[in-house]
C-alpha cells in the first residue's frame, strides 16, 4: 500500500491510496498526469501532501499552502512561519495580517 500525490502545474491535484499492485505508471496510464509517491510521516519528499501543495522538484519536496503573505519558509522544517515569534506568556494569539503581529483571542 503507498500514497501517491498528482501534480499539475506544480500544484497537486490529488492524493490517492493504492494497493500493493498500483503505481506511478498505472496511475499516469489511468488517471493521467503526473504522480510522486509520498508518505504520511514525510519520510519521502519532506511532508505529506494535501490538495494545493505545492511540489519543488528541485528539492523534491511538497510545500503547504503559504497561510499568509507576510510568512516566511523555512527550507530545512518545510514549514511556514511567523515574521514574529508566538508569545510565550501562556495566552492565546492568533495572527494579524494587517499588522504583522499576534493579537490575543
Amino acid at each position: 500500500m503507498a500514497w501517491y500525490a498528482k501534480v499539475e502545474n506544480n500544484i497537486v491535484t490529488d492524493v490517492l491510496y493504492l494497493v500493493d499492485t498500483k503505481d506511478s505508471d498505472w496511475l499516469c496510464r489511468e488517471y493521467g498526469g503526473t504522480w510522486f509517491k509520498c508518505t504520511e510521516d514525510g519520510s519521502i519528499r519532506q511532508c505529506f501532501p494535501s490538495v494545493g501543495y505545492v511540489y519543488d522538484s528541485q528539492t523534491d519536496a511538497f510545500i503547504p499552502p503559504k497561510p499568509f503573505a507576510s510568512w516566511l519558509y523555512n527550507e530545512t522544517t518545510h514549514q511556514w512561519y511567523a515574521p514574529v515569534t508566538y508569545p510565550t506568556d501562556g495566552k492565546r494569539y492568533s495572527w494579524d495580517e494587517t499588522t504583522t503581529s499576534w493579537v490575543e483571542v
